[in-house]
């Protein structure tokens, strides 16, 4: 199947429509099924790393609807506080019901702008979310105006798109589906801050100290059409999918699902990698 040319399409509106906030019914798909297929694995993976700097106060930015904070709670001090916080009140309201327990507080507040006092928490932490700030060195320095003196900055953001294989299928099959005008959120966000020199000198021009950039590899098992909806109906994609293809995102859908089939299987497993950095301050 191929969107022929004659298609409706707005390149300018979809394009400030894909950037727009993950909005509600898209914050549900996201947390059942892109949550489980991308976030979890590298949620394990910081609460691990964030375990081992044993903080007592906790700033979660970008949190979205939780992966990484339950991780945090399951593996942190439950005397530690952990506040997560996310720019979209959808994301939260999915997310927060997920995470009750106590010393754990959920806030709506851009991380570009924190509502908090200098040098309040041990750990600012983010998964997969720095990619999204059109300001990123101000979102860092952010990050070290409220860190306490000996503090950390831990976050992870996606390798190339090359080298994550889910996401480099779901991208292809819609190029091919779109020839005249190919859906490029994954390529042009999430997929878009992997170069480890410039994002280590973003940091350590923030403040930070001793900034290291790590290679993490991981894969990730699920059924085919999970992996075709959880792109195409759990990020901003589908909004640049149904403005190509009005009323017509279910057939999208399938297709997608039919070439991550043909590719890697019912049951695919999928390559993923990320970078994660962490940095202190002194």
């Amino acid at each position: 199947m191929t969107i022929s040319a004659d298609t409706e399409y707005d390149s300018g509106t979809a394009a400030a429509t894909s950037s727009a906030p993950f909005v509600e019914g898209v914050a549900d798909f996201y947390e059942s099924l892109l949550v489980p297929i991308l976030f979890e694995p590298y949620a394990l993976e910081l609460a691990t790393i964030a375990e081992r700097l044993k903080p007592t106060s906790v700033l979660e930015v970008a949190a979205g609807t939780g992966a990484l904070t339950r991780a945090l709670r399951a593996r942190l001090d439950p005397a530690a506080e952990i506040v997560a916080t996310d720019l979209s009140q959808a994301m939260i309201d999915v997310g927060a019901p997920t995470l009750t327990m106590s010393r754990t507080h959920w806030m709506h507040a851009d991380a570009q702008d924190l509502p908090f006092a200098p040098q309040m928490f041990d750990l600012v932490v983010c998964q997969f979310g720095v990619m999204f700030f059109p300001d990123k060195p101000k979102a860092y320095g952010e990050a070290a105006r409220v860190l306490r003196s000996g503090g950390h900055f831990l976050f992870a953001t996606w390798d190339s798109i090359a080298a994550n294989d889910f996401a480099r299928c779901v991208d292809e099959c819609l190029a091919n589906l779109f020839p005249f005008d190919p859906p490029d959120f994954l390529r042009r966000l999430p997929y878009s801050y992997f170069e480890p020199r410039s994002i280590k000198a973003q940091v350590s021009s923030a403040g930070f100290d001793a900034v290291s950039c790590d290679r993490v590899e991981l894969t990730s098992i699920a059924a085919a059409h999970d992996v075709a909806a959880a792109f195409c109906l759990g990020s901003p994609l589908r909004a640049e999918i149904e403005r190509l293809a009005p009323g017509r995102i279910g057939e999208i859908v399938d297709t997608v699902a039919e070439q991550v089939e043909s590719r890697h299987g019912v049951r695919p497993c999928g390559g993923m990698s990320a970078l994660v950095v962490a940095g202190r301050i002194s």
